[in-house]
């Protein structure tokens, strides 16, 4: 009976212990337990996120058609000079509407201090077309027509009036608004669309829809907008040359605990390649011949220090303009850097007997002007702006990069002659390379 009794509580001790295994099993072990808001968090908790704003996310935010044009440069196919045959920028109005009546016409009719629509009102008198403002407009005119078509005598008052108006013949009804949209039919050659672009943000245009298949831009804007683009269109449309910048941004580290001894450019790349020296309040500007390029220049930079391109791109302004390069656009969100914008404006011409590229380069960050430099070039030197220190850009107390890391800047600019499609064989209309480069240069 004794050995029952013991046996019962052997079979009693293994089911109690399989059964603790068991419960160990069944509960997961952890060896950190984080409670956060009363809640545990462990690496099998499911995250929670807190609700955010309607808003559009910043990779989408960034998303640009247009960047990846403009933050590129291809160093092995680069033309200094290229011939473009001259072509019509057309500005279109769209949205207006239907047909004023070919039939009506109008006799001579005087008007003082009106508002645009009181005017019509009075024009229209026993016509059928009713006038109806879309939103109030205030402006007075004052004037006279003369007898003539009613599309003329309507297009006059309207823009005396600074207001747009948009025909439904279906409803008789004369719409105004002081707002009208617009499409501008482009050159075909990017950089002038470029130039085109950068000046139309210039005037500070932001609700630009640049479609770069069929080379169309639209815009939206009142009165002021409309003479505002007349005035770029036509001032682009008068010059014959555009200036434009293929660009490289370097920061550069130092392998010792010097800063770069740029004097060994001169025995290393040679004494006649590097024409001209300019001081700024920070850093220097060196004009140098075309020898000294990218490749050559980042081959001396790697002898002494690490070399890494933290931004690419171009721009382009027509000639006598002033337009600018956002680091920030072309770089990596992290670069100290982003807040650097290159400004430059520049004049081709006739420069003391001499055919040179006058340019003033500025670099500047939200915190004003940090250094400028006034450089008058040939076509086809290279600008290599040297000694500007990466701490200038450092927004914190204490960092990790080398108070002898500097920033530098290589510009080459290029010359877009724009000619009459007529004055010239098709053969000319390109790029210029060799003697038909050294052909037009000596002209």
């Amino acid at each position: 009976m004794e050995r029952i009794k013991n046996k019962i509580c052997l079979i009693c001790a293994l089911f109690g212990l399989v059964a603790c295994q068991n419960q160990q099993n069944a509960i997961p072990q952890y060896e950190t337990i984080t409670v956060v808001d009363n809640l545990v968090i462990d690496e099998n908790s499911v995250p929670i996120f807190p609700k955010k704003a309607a808003l559009t996310t910043d990779t989408a935010q960034r998303f640009s058609v247009e960047l990846p044009k403009r933050c590129k440069v291809d160093w092995n196919n680069q033309s200094i000079v290229s011939v473009v045959p001259e072509e019509k920028i057309e500005v279109v109005r769209l949205n207006t509407g239907d047909a004023l009546p070919a039939d009506l016409q109008v006799s001579d009719y005087e008007f003082k201090k009106l508002t645009v629509k009181q005017a019509l009102d009075n024009l229209l008198t026993g016509t059928d077309i009713a006038v109806v403002e879309d939103e109030s407009l205030f402006e007075k005119i004052s004037g006279s027509i003369s007898s003539g078509a009613l599309t003329d005598a309507v297009d006059l008052m309207t823009k005396m009036g600074r207001a747009y108006y948009t025909y439904d013949a279906a409803n008789g009804e004369l719409h105004l608004t002081h707002r009208g949209k617009w499409m501008i039919k482009m050159p075909k050659d990017q950089t002038i669309i470029m130039a085109l672009v950068d000046a139309m943000h210039g005037a500070d245009m932001r609700n630009l829809l640049v479609n770069w298949q069929d080379k169309t831009l639209v815009f939206e804007g009142d009165y002021q907008t409309e003479r505002e683009v007349s005035r770029i269109i036509a001032d682009i449309s008068s010059k014959k040359y555009m200036i434009a910048w293929d660009i490289d941004v370097y920061r550069v580290y130092p392998r010792t605990d010097n800063p770069i001894v740029w004097m060994n450019m001169l025995p290393a790349l040679g004494e006649n390649n590097v024409k001209m020296s300019i001081s700024g309040v920070v850093g220097r500007a060196l004009v140098v011949s075309p020898e000294i390029n990218t490749k050559t220049l980042q081959e001396f930079l790697y002898q002494q220090s690490n070399v890494v391109l933290i931004s690419q791109g171009q721009f382009a302004i027509p000639n006598g303009w002033q337009s600018r390069f956002d680091i920030g656009q072309c770089t990596k969100e992290e670069r100290l850097e982003t807040d650097l914008i290159i400004g430059a404006t520049a004049k081709y011409g006739d420069f003391g007997g001499y055919d040179k590229i006058d340019a003033k380069i500025v670099l500047r960050t939200s915190n004003g002007e940090l250094s400028s430099f006034t450089i008058p070039s040939s076509v086809g030197d290279n600008y290599v702006i040297i000694g500007i220190p990466t701490h200038s850009f450092v927004t914190t107390p204490e960092t990790l990069i080398s108070p002898f890391a500097e920033l530098v800047v290589f510009m080459s600019p290029r010359i877009v002659s724009i000619v009459d499609a007529g004055a010239k064989p098709t053969e000319y209309v390109g790029d210029l390379t060799g003697d038909a480069l050294r052909e037009f240069l000596s002209d």
